[in-house]
């Protein structure tokens, strides 16, 4: 079968599932995308763009689309008849943390509602979102003045699943690498966004090297020109200990450092999935995350206790017990990684695909894995 992927926002983890997904598909997936930047104007204009530039769709069995585009806007530009949509959505602006000194537009959570009504299938990347946006829903209609709409809860959940994104493993090892001599590396590789809680992050280490404790720092992920200050502040007080300072483009350069690697720590407000922290600990990375968000649904339950810290203080006492003793930390690397190859797409792929044929025949879909 043959299906239009359009991708208002070609970038991170968008264009990391627009491709894993056309590459590994059983099914013909073309994808036609727009460049990462200026996400609202995405959520306002892609699909007069698309509508524009697509004439004709009656080639394809089915469309796929991100949250970035205005579905319903789409489909009552398009003169034909469209053919059934599945929406995939990596975040919905219902939940999403507002940027320092941000108001919230409620017009781009109606787009997400709107696209989520004009879809056929809707599915969620991971179980903690869409719960999340299905207990924020009745709030968010509860904020307008009159007729209410409700019902739209009930309509958007009948249709609603959830399938975890692939992630790209190839080049990931049956085992990770022996940890590298030295003092132990701890890894930032996450945006260098404000909903990634950067601040946090360097306060914990900036007090873990207070108390005289030995470690090396790569600080990896996209940033942009509006990157938070603290970056360069940290990148000042602990020049001594920083290997690797800003973006690395080439994927096997990326995978080096990860492999490299002894802990990687999130302190995000915002996190639906978290494909960096399955890449890191594929190649070998022990984890250190926040109890909440997607995290305790990420990561296998047995390692509660030992990778998920409850606040601030906790994530300073796990992270310097660890790197005092990185040996007896490390014997979990080998288990970590093996159960996270579940994530890669060639495990995924037909769940996908199914749910893809049902699409497109009308037959019904798995609801989740």
């Amino acid at each position: 079968m043959r299906f239009l992927f359009l991708e208002a926002f070609h970038g991170g983890s968008h264009r990391d599932f627009a491709q894993g997904l056309a590459a590994h598909s059983h099914h013909d997936i073309h994808v036609v995308s727009l460049p990462a930047r200026f996400w609202k104007w995405r959520m306002r204009g892609a699909a007069l763009h698309f509508r524009q530039t697509l004439d004709n769709l009656s080639g394809f069995d089915g469309i796929i689309t991100s949250g970035m585009m205005s579905l319903a806007d789409f489909t009552a530009l398009y003169t034909g008849r469209r053919p059934p949509a599945l929406v995939y959505f990596h975040e919905n602006q219902l939940t999403y943390p507002l940027a320092p000194g941000e108001q919230m537009d409620l017009q781009f959570g109606f787009t997400d509602i709107t696209t989520a009504l004009c879809a056929d299938r809707l599915l969620f990347n991971s179980q903690f979102h869409r719960d999340q946006f299905f207990n924020t829903l009745p709030g968010f209609i509860g904020r307008m003045p009159d007729y209410k709409p409700h019902w739209v809860g009930a309509a958007i959940r009948a249709k609603a699943g959830v399938l975890y994104p692939g992630c790209h493993f190839s080049d990931a090892p049956s085992d990770p690498p022996p940890l590298p001599p030295g003092p132990p590396l701890v890894i930032w590789n996450h945006r260098w966004e404000f909903d990634k809680n950067p601040q946090c992050f360097f306060d914990a280490l900036w007090r873990v090297a207070r108390r005289g404790i030995d470690f090396r720092l790569a600080i990896l992920g996209e940033n942009y020109a509006t990157a938070p200050p603290v970056f360069a502040e940290a990148r000042a007080r602990l020049a001594d200990r920083i290997v690797q300072f800003g973006y690395v483009d080439r994927r096997s350069a990326y995978i080096d450092w990860l492999k490299r690697g002894f802990v990687a720590v999130s302190c995000a407000i915002q996190e639906n999935f978290g494909i960096a922290m399955v890449e890191a600990m594929r190649h070998g990375c022990l984890p250190l995350l926040p109890r909440r968000l997607v995290y305790p649904e990420l990561l296998p339950r047995e390692f509660h206790g030992q990778f998920l810290y409850r606040d601030p203080d906790d994530l300073v006492e796990k992270l310097s017990a660890m790197l005092q003793d990185p040996v007896h930390a490390a014997r979990h690397r080998p288990v970590l990684a093996a159960m996270m190859a579940r994530h890669a797409w060639p495990a995924v792929i037909n769940h996908y695909d199914r749910e893809l044929k049902r699409l497109a025949t009308g037959t019904g879909s798995d609801g989740r894995f």
